[in-house]
């Protein structure tokens, strides 16, 4: 290569910087895990723990179903999580067809394993049961002042559930948007939404939080794409859109694992960065027990991980 040749790189090198992700040690992450179903998958919720522990979550949830139905998995799961890859844990609590009694029950049990975060929810009625109980909680506002009414209460850490498009089930967006204050005046610390990929939808909700009154954080869920299609019908079912570019980018994608991993990764991680830009910091993401696309979007999004959390985690989980 000759001089000009060189003297012209350069040039162009110093116009346009490479690209390069600057670590964010401002940036805050959790995740969401589901209950394993067996043997198999519960190895793999060791292994996708371990490998997400690298981050440095302020905390992993676990979901459980209505009425305490799967608890025990639940719990199994805790357990495992704090003991494989020592990560600070917070377990999902439903109220719908359950009684207060029932409820308070779940607390104890999360209370005895250490577990003082909770992600407070009023849940689905199961299929065979009405959704209210005689003498439960009707709302998640009433579960939450029930935690804080404990003996305590306050030493839980509670999580709500938010909805930028608006929950299914709501009258109206204002009656939603109240709803969310219930919970939040009743005590709760924070809101986690449901996911969503119109960021617009979700900017438009924290403005009108904000001009509510609500100063809580409002922390958004992020569900990397892992088949688009399953997540088209799950988004129907939760009043969550789906863009048409969406449509256009994951055509064909289903069958093409790796190629949709590394658009998904880039989808989820633009998104985030689009959100960073409006003042957010802290992201709460939708696994779906499924470690690389949240670790990469993660590692896109120049969030810290530390080789040596997961060496120690790896370490637990052989």
């Amino acid at each position: 290569m000759n001089d000009s040749l060189v003297d012209n790189a350069a040039t162009r090198l110093a116009r346009h910087a490479p690209p390069a992700t600057l670590i964010r040690p401002d940036i805050g992450v959790s995740f969401e895990f589901f209950p394993p179903a067996n043997e198999a998958s519960s190895e793999a919720l060791g292994r996708n723990a371990a490998q997400l522990a690298a981050y440095g979550p302020q905390f992993v949830s676990v979901t459980y179903g209505a009425g305490g139905s799967g608890q025990d998995k639940t719990f199994d799961a805790l357990d495992q999580l704090t003991a494989t890859a020592d990560l600070p844990v917070a377990g999902h609590l439903t109220c719908v067809a359950a009684s207060k009694e029932t409820v308070q029950g779940v607390i104890d049990d999360y209370r005895q394993r250490g577990v003082t975060r909770i992600v407070a929810l009023r849940g689905d009625a199961p299929a065979d049961a009405p959704a209210e109980h005689p003498d439960g909680y009707e709302t998640a506002a009433e579960l939450v002042a029930g935690i804080r009414a404990r003996h305590d209460g306050d030493h839980f850490d509670i999580s709500v559930a938010a909805y930028p498009e608006v929950h299914p089930k709501a009258t109206s967006a204002k009656a939603d948007m109240d709803n969310l204050k219930r919970k939040l005046d009743a005590g709760a610390d924070r809101a986690i939404t449901q996911f969503f990929f119109d960021t617009d939808a979700y900017l438009r909700f924290l403005e009108d939080a904000r001009a509510t009154g609500i100063t809580a954080p409002i922390v958004p869920g992020i569900m990397p794409i892992t088949k688009f299609a399953g997540i088209c019908r799950f988004s129907e079912r939760c009043n969550t859109s789906v863009p048409q570019w969406m449509h256009e980018l994951f055509a064909g994608l289903d069958d093409k694992p790796e190629i949709r991993e590394l658009v998904a990764a880039t989808v989820a991680a633009e998104q985030c960065k689009r959100l960073m830009d409006h003042g957010v910091t802290d992201f709460h993401f939708y696994t779906m027990n499924k470690a690389n696309l949240t670790a990469a979007t993660c590692q896109i999004l120049g969030v810290t991980s530390t080789p040596a959390a997961s060496n120690k985690s790896a370490s637990k989980a052989s």
